[in-house]
């Protein structure tokens, strides 16, 4: 929907054909953050205003081990001009104020269109969906997240998501003995498993866990778990921590949707002469990059701004990638870090809880959140040509 709207600031007529009926995305998931950088490429598009007021500043990280032990706190990410932060949202009211402004702009959605297959001829592509319909188009661009399918058609030997041996999973609650610290993430480097939490403005709790399993769990067995079996297994893994772990997963109302956590540092191609993939469909990072979504508006404005600077559709696409391959795969690399450090063996866990109080107050230094400013200090000049990464 990003993509949608870049494209017609850029003045190209663009419609989406979505796979999942109307309603799914407002069930999607749990919540996210959207970093600064993020909300900067949303405001090219006009975008931002709705999705900071859907969602609430969070600006540190407060990092304890699973003994209680403070560890540090480091800020979430930069700071935009106007003050403006990184927030944390729910997946739904982000597809939900994301969706209103693409129908409020008359682009046209298409509900229920799962992708088939897409074959070009001369310079227009047939793009066949599963309903039996198909649409010829000029451009077929593929935003169908770590299982693209469009990927496969690009490229059949693409390399398959690299499951990180962690899971993924969110929720809310209310829990009146637990008080945690207005804008910031409480992490826990537990024992077992990692856990983070964080206080909404309404006093609702949101929190996630990335439960460690040895074996990538299939569809079927996430889709079998129930809220309550999700609850015993965290539960369990987080009861030997000292932490408000325990009484927040007690106290979640409402569903429990688990999934396996991917990230795919190297995808070899991202195009072909009319079809080109972006968002997790080309550079899926770990979500403890907590750059996903942001990474998704940043290629959304490039791509459009590609398109309308060259009028020749493979010049455009070349030139999108070229400038958006240096830094995402760069971004995949600072996540994967994080996420290899969350399931640690016993000695390892020690030898980490050890080193990590001098890491964060290092890295919480003015020196070193300058050397992230590659990260939360991207912007976009809409008005000025693109150049391809040095």
């Amino acid at each position: 929907m990003a993509t949608a709207m870049a494209l017609e600031r850029a003045g190209i007529e663009a419609e989406i054909y979505e796979a999942y009926d109307e309603s799914a995305g407002l069930e999607a998931g749990a919540y996210l953050t959207v970093a600064v950088n993020g909300l900067d490429a949303l405001r090219t598009i006009g975008a931002h205003e709705r999705v900071i007021k859907a969602g609430f500043p969070t600006r540190t990280i407060r990092f304890l081990s699973g003994t209680g032990k403070h560890l540090g706190d480091l800020p979430i990410g930069g700071t935009l001009p106007d003050g403006t932060v990184t927030h944390t949202i729910k997946r739904s009211d982000l597809y939900g104020v994301i969706g209103n402004e693409v129908m409020r702009r008359g682009i046209p959605i298409h509900f229920g269109k799962k992708l088939s297959g897409a074959r070009e001829i001369g310079n227009k592509v047939v793009v066949a969906f599963e309903d039996g319909s198909e649409v010829t188009v000029d451009l077929l661009v593929g935003a169908d997240g770590i299982h693209s399918r469009t990927r496969r058609l690009i490229d059949p030997s693409a390399p398959r998501p690299h499951y990180t041996g962690l899971g993924n999973i969110g929720g809310f609650a209310r829990v009146d003995s637990v008080r945690l610290e207005p804008e910031t993430f409480l992490m826990v480097w537990g024992k077992r498993a990692f856990f983070g939490a964080t206080p909404s403005p309404n006093g609702e709790i949101w929190w996630f866990a990335n439960p460690p399993s040895e074996r990538e769990l299939s569809r079927e067995e996430l889709a079998a778990m129930s809220a309550e079996d999700w609850k015993q297994r965290l539960i369990e893994l987080f009861r030997v921590d000292k932490s408000p772990a325990v009484e927040i997963i007690r106290a979640t109302h409402g569903r429990l949707v688990g999934t396996n956590q991917y990230d795919m540092p190297h995808v070899p191609k991202w195009r072909s002469r009319r079809i080109v993939i972006i968002g997790d469909a080309a550079h899926a990072a770990a979500p403890s990059s907590g750059q996903g979504a942001s990474m998704a508006f940043e290629d959304a404005v490039v791509l459009a701004m590609s398109l309308r600077q060259f009028p020749n559709v493979e010049d455009a696409l070349a030139r999108y990638e070229a400038v958006r391959r240096p830094r995402v795969e760069r971004v995949v690399q600072y996540g994967a870090r994080f996420s290899g450090a969350k399931a640690p063996g016993t000695a390892s866990r020690i030898i980490r809880d050890l080193m990590l109080p001098f890491i964060f107050k290092r890295a919480a230094s003015p020196k070193s959140m300058q050397s992230m400013s590659w990260l939360f200090n991207y912007h976009i000049d809409w008005d000025e040509p693109l150049q391809a990464a040095a």
